[in-house]
């Protein structure tokens, strides 16, 4: 019995031991990829005007007639160098092949450069820059590169127009070399193989050159560098180029890369086999007395005992009873899903956005918030939409994740996942690196608008694809119900892809849908939606009119006069000039007139009738899809909008219904609308 009491806190500790086990060791993984050839823009963003064609990626337009130009190509997935547990920095190599020519001889620059970069979206100027710097920002982006520059800029003290050089935040070289002084043009349009090395032990970088597809034994370039401080933590590596007034064509037929010596993100324990000199030996306990203390021992561990063991059931119980509630959550949701994504666990996300943390965030929508996130167990990088609140945001969650798990198409936000842990619900789609329409066709640079009339015209075209199917196509029609240009999405190659299902609803086709609120975002919601709050298909079509006259004007649905604080409202002012024959003076004069004269007065005259108060008026998308490919005569709009009036006799127009608020409110009274 005595016995018995004296081992059962030694088994009580055991038990804690193998139930808090210690966590297992993170270990950073090593990166290598390889592109022999590129067959197609899998793991790769083309930014600006580079370009995939026949399996070669062309950095910069290819055009007869001299023209300026800039583009970037960059591996989607970050690469660690380094972790914050750890001051060692990954050694890297990389090998390539590229060729440089121009059409016309007597037209030359400005070259080509590989860069590492914490932005995944960095694309900079035309002409001297090499598309890695903007020209009114030259400290903005921040890089390592190795330039391969075709033009004697006295700017950034080139010394010829035929040189390499080592870049650190600045097109001013650490350290230049001569490439004719190994019997290579870089303008000869011959195919030239490169090979970068970083040794971060010896902190030395070196450049290697070759017609051949062999590698020299001497570098070109070598230039003893502390990369540290610059390859922290998470990077991206691609390249850039880009000419000034020339036919410079820059062309790139293969990348591989490598990272090497990525340490652990945790120190490892202490190795077993330590020598015998590094052990403090004690001197032995005397025999004598040693039973009292033993006796002494077994009843203070006897009475600890017992109180272990209480904290030990406490712990237990409480584990058990959060894991209970958790599996009560799950069972909950997936009893909602007949089939789904992956599920993620809470922990995965939180990682991978390090935390929810601020830096992360990019966009706010109906259901919540917005992050970026890298997966670097699995490569990848997405985007995590995060509840506001748990409970409330429950009934939205179920409707996305419903709706979208079902559903298929190539202008849809693919969703890879979710998450229902922590009282918090979170949703996981594909990143889209251009981010939405609405931050795009509003944004302006140095280099002009980012979203050129070809874009625009595809993103009308993929968005009406889209609607044909949650309308027409799906087994239960779909109706978004809020549709504009900030839930609309970019891909890496500017396709449209529609998102944020946090409001939409299932229904049986042929069925008339009725919602007891009006949801959605004022500026595209259709009169008899913001009247009765009944949503239909025609409703979708009414936001879709004012979307696509959003990318033809480049002004927001409801805005402020040039001269003035009167609001405007879009429909009525492209209905004004439309009535008076000006219709084309509406189209985005940002566009400087670089624009399809036809595609524009189609665009125009599609939204106003998508646009028209009558719902009956509407073309159905299935429509609005043929007209845009040509496949069907485009639809007749009469000169003068039609207006809205109630039977009580108030007049009311689309402008007295739509403001610039973001909420919307149910009328007090209901009345009846006609077209007069």
């Amino acid at each position: 019995m005595n016995l018995f009491s004296s081992r059962t806190p030694l088994i009580i500790f055991l038990i804690l031991l193998l139930f808090f086990k210690n966590p297992p060791l993170i270990s950073s993984q090593n990166t290598n990829f390889d592109f022999p050839s590129f067959s197609s823009l899998r793991n790769i963003s083309l930014l600006g005007d580079s370009f995939l064609r026949h399996g070669v990626i062309s950095l910069t337009k290819q055009l007869n007639v001299p023209s300026s130009s800039s583009g970037t190509v960059i591996y989607n997935h970050p690469i660690e160098f380094s972790n914050q547990d750890s001051t060692h920095i990954a050694s890297f190599s990389t090998c390539f092949t590229f060729s440089i020519n121009n059409v016309n001889p007597v037209s030359f620059g400005d070259g080509l450069a590989f860069f590492i970069t914490p932005d995944d979206r960095i694309l900079g100027s035309p002409g001297g820059y090499l598309g890695l710097v903007n020209s009114t920002l030259l400290t903005k982006n921040k890089f390592v590169a190795v330039e391969f520059d075709t033009r004697l800029d006295s700017h950034f003290n080139d010394p010829n127009e035929n040189h390499i050089g080592l870049d650190i935040d600045s097109l001013n070289s650490i350290k230049t070399a001569d490439v004719i002084s190994i019997g290579i043009d870089l303008k000869s349009g011959n195919l030239i193989t490169a090979w970068i090395d970083y040794e971060s032990v010896e902190k030395s970088l070196k450049v290697f050159l070759s017609y051949s597809g062999t590698k020299p034994f001497d570098p070109l370039l070598a230039v003893d560098v502390d990369l540290s401080e610059y390859l922290r933590e998470f990077k991206y590596v691609g390249f850039s180029a880009s000419t000034e007034g020339s036919t410079e064509i820059h062309l790139l037929e293969n990348w591989s890369f490598s990272t090497f010596g990525v340490k652990s993100s945790r120190p490892r324990f202490p190795p077993y086999n330590v020598s015998d000199n590094s052990v403090v030996r004690k001197p032995p306990i005397p025999v004598s007395g040693s039973g009292n203390k033993h006796k002494r021992l077994g009843w203070g561990l006897g009475i600890a005992g017992p109180a272990l063991f209480c904290v030990f059931l406490g712990l237990f119980g409480y584990i058990s009873v959060k894991k209970w509630k958790g599996m009560r959550m799950d069972k909950s949701i997936k009893a909602d899903l007949l089939t789904g994504p992956r599920q993620f666990s809470y922990k995965e996300l939180k990682a991978a956005t390090k935390g929810f943390h601020d830096s992360r965030i990019v966009g706010h929508g109906a259901f919540g918030t917005v992050y970026k996130a890298f997966f670097m167990s699995l490569g990848t990088m997405s985007a995590v939409k995060r509840s506001k609140h748990s409970h409330e945001g429950k009934t939205e969650f179920l409707a996305e994740l419903s709706i979208i798990a079902c559903l298929r198409h190539k202008n849809l936000v693919p969703l890879q996942g979710w998450c229902a842990e922590k009282g918090e619900l979170l949703l996981v789609y594909e990143f889209m690196p251009n981010g939405s329409v609405d931050n795009v066709l509003y944004q302006e640079s140095d280099q002009g608008l980012a979203l050129k009339w070809p874009h625009r015209y595809n993103i009308a075209v993929g968005l009406a694809s889209v609607l044909t199917y949650l309308h027409q196509e799906c087994e239960q029609q779909v109706i978004h119900r809020d549709i504009k240009t900030s839930n609309i999405m970019l891909d890496a190659n500017f396709n449209a892809r529609l998102g944020d299902f946090g409001l939409a609803r299932l229904m049986d086709h042929d069925k008339s849908p009725v919602s007891t609120l009006t949801a959605g975002t004022m500026g595209y919601l259709a009169p008899e939606y913001l009247q009765y709050g009944k949503a239909t298909e025609k409703s979708d079509v009414f936001s879709y009119g004012v979307v696509i006259l959003e990318l033809a004007c480049g002004r927001r649905p409801i805005d402020k006069e040039t001269e003035g604080q009167r609001m405007v409202n879009l429909v009525d002012w492209v209905w004004d000039l439309h009535s008076e024959g000006r219709l084309a003076e509406a189209v985005d004069r940002r566009l400087n007139g670089v624009f399809n004269v036809e595609e524009a007065k189609l665009l125009l005259l599609l939204g106003l009738s998508c646009a028209n108060p009558d719902s009956a008026e509407r073309p159905s998308m299935r429509k609005v899809f043929q007209i845009l490919n040509g496949e069907a005569e485009p639809v007749l709009v009469p000169k003068t909008k039609p207006t809205l009036s109630f039977s009580n006799h108030m007049a009311l127009n689309v402008g007295d219904i739509v403001s610039d608020s973001e909420g919307s409110q149910t009328p007090d009274h209901m009345f009846e609308i006609k077209v007069v």
